[in-house]
């Protein structure tokens, strides 16, 4: 093995430990911090015992959640009921790994290797654990792989409860999964990249997607709400009704690797909302980050990332302690009713407005930006003053002129 190749995989170790690692630390810090913002909405103090402000509470939970006491019922399918928690918390680690978390870092080598040069070339190695060539395709491949050990847990259980819950997520995120997947088409049209990377650089030397691209962006955040069953979208769990939803027959750390999945998912979504729409690690009203690599501008640029990741972390818990839940019906038909034809809708106008730019010869740019935001107006308008209304979808509003 050449010094070089011995560097690579060092380097690539590295990585590993430190995008994975950082990332279960942020899963410890996010569930505090859900708490501590549940206190504040319910006017109590929520965590404040263990450590300083209760910062040492999610290691008292995970040290009670070792040695509690394991239970597998005894009609259980044991394999399956072991596995899907794994296949649960899983595929949120992977989704990490091809999102970029700061500018590439310069190294002490160069050199050209089948594969390896790919990962490092002329000096500098991408701040992310793999620079896969279809990253965002391979994060809508993943991200669908979570609902396995979703209905995994509620068959296994052999629960009548559990199972409930188990189906009620399986339609959820099928249903949810196309609104997504279309509203990150969006993206792919304006940047003519797959590559979370490139889609990163697009927006640094041109404008954020957030403002040409703003109802894609508020579809996604929807869609992404859906995905990770968070409220107001959590019917998998829906524990007024189903008792616990599809983990109820789970306890000790098989039950926590649900809860450490969710939060793995809130913080991926988050992260990929910053990559996607307001340009990742880019810092804004600068042009610093585009000099040459270094040191401090990669640990400046990830401080960027991680300004915004938990920017939208925070908006999710608040939106989970403030909105209720919806019924189940509700749930299904904005899904397939709302976000899937307002998507399909999108996508046809952007695409026609895009193709009469370049007809126009409009490069990107901020009259091309601000082109495409006058054009997401209208879109805006439709779907959340007139389409949201009640009038289209549930008819609330005639129902109530009925009964009265």
């Amino acid at each position: 093995m050449t010094p070089e190749l011995k560097g690579f995989l060092l380097l690539a170790a590295i990585k590993v430990v430190v995008g994975f690692g950082g990332l279960l630390l942020a899963v410890a810090l996010v569930t505090w911090l859900e708490r501590r913002q549940a206190g504040f909405h319910q006017d109590r103090l929520g965590p404040n015992r263990v450590g300083p402000k209760g910062l040492f509470q999610p290691i008292a939970d995970g040290i009670k959640n070792f040695i509690k006491e394991e239970l597998v019922p005894a009609d259980a399918d044991k394999f399956l009921f072991l596995i899907a928690p794994a296949l649960v918390f899983t595929p949120a680690l992977l989704l990490f790994a091809v999102i970029p978390f700061a500018a590439p870092l310069p190294v002490s080598f160069d050199f050209e290797l089948p594969v390896v040069g790919r990962f490092v070339h002329d000096g500098v190695m991408p701040m992310m654990v793999a620079d896969l060539p279809v990253g965002l395709l391979f994060v809508l491949a993943i991200s669908s792989i979570g609902v396995y050990g979703i209905v995994l847990a509620g068959w296994a259980s052999n629960s009548k409860y559990s199972f409930l819950g188990g189906l009620r997520s399986s339609a959820q995120m099928v249903s949810y999964e196309v609104a997504l997947g279309l509203s990150v088409i969006s993206v792919f049209i304006l940047a003519g990249d797959v590559t979370l990377s490139g889609i990163v650089e697009n927006q640094q030397q041109k404008l954020w997607y957030v403002f040409p691209l703003a109802l894609g962006f508020a579809l996604f955040v929807v869609s992404a709400l859906a995905e990770t069953n968070r409220l107001p979208f959590d019917l998998p769990e829906a524990e007024s009704e189903l008792v616990f939803g599809y983990h109820t027959e789970y306890s000790a750390m098989k039950f926590a690797m649900f809860f450490l999945g969710e939060y793995a998912a809130l913080i991926t979504m988050a992260a990929l909302m910053a990559t996607l729409f307001f340009g990742g690690w880019d810092i804004p009203f600068t042009t610093w980050d585009e000099s040459e690599p270094s040191l401090l501008k990669t640990a400046l640029t990830f401080g960027a990332f991680a300004t915004k990741t938990v920017f939208f972390v925070f908006m999710y818990i608040w939106i989970r302690w403030s909105l209720p839940r919806f019924r189940y019906d509700q749930l299904m038909a904005l899904g397939w009713k709302v976000l899937l034809p307002a998507a399909l809708s999108y996508l046809m106008l952007l695409s026609g407005a895009i193709w009469a730019l370049e007809q126009l010869g409009i490069e990107q740019g901020p009259l091309y930006g601000f082109i495409l935001c006058i054009v997401n107006l209208p879109a805006i308008y439709a779907l959340f003053w007139v389409i949201d209304s009640g009038r289209l979808v549930f008819g609330q509003r005639l129902q109530r002129r009925t009964m009265n």
